[in-house]
């Protein structure tokens, strides 16, 4: 692959990224405002059964842990598996790099003058900054990813809250 091409295939991951972000935003500010209909609603379903317990809403009541419980547990496992992958991929990279570096000593200890030696820490060190940059990259994407996740069940239990209470 050039650098043309690598530059090209970064650019468009850093505009999903940036795409991605926006996105996540955007969910976040929603599942706000619908956060806020749904308590200002259950605010008021309370103190109607406060003012009368044999007209209060039990059902409704009951939900408010519940959905609380279910959002925030199916949110902890996408971040939990985002979180295993992203363990996995650094292992991966790591050991990948381990071998990257032998081959960079052994073309050091066995160049034949001072300048092959500095020519082969030179390659590795470009080459190392560009994979570098590469796993920050999909390191960057992957907790995106994670954070998308991880707000998806809470948004969707806020707003299907907010369109079910709204009277």
């Amino acid at each position: 692959m050039t650098m043309l091409d690598k530059t090209l295939r970064d650019s468009k991951r850093v505009t999903a990224n940036a795409r991605s972000a926006a996105l996540t935003a955007q969910s976040g500010g929603e599942m706000m405002r619908a956060a806020s209909d749904v308590i200002a609603a259950r605010l008021n379903i309370m103190a109607e059964g406060m003012a009368n317990p044999m007209k209060a809403d039990m059902a409704e009541m009951s939900l408010m842990s519940t959905e609380k419980v279910e959002a925030i547990s199916a949110s902890a496992a996408a971040v939990a598996g985002t979180l295993g992958d992203l363990a996995a991929r650094a292992s991966k990279s790591a050991m990948a790099e381990v071998g990257h570096a032998q081959r960079a000593a052994a073309a050091m200890t066995s160049a034949a003058t001072p300048q092959g030696a500095a020519t082969a820490q030179f390659n590795y060190a470009m080459g190392w900054w560009g994979r570098a940059a590469g796993q920050m990259l999909t390191l960057n994407t992957q907790l995106l990813k994670a954070q998308a996740d991880a707000l998806k069940p809470i948004h969707s239990a806020a707003m299907a809250n907010a369109k079910r209470l709204k009277r």
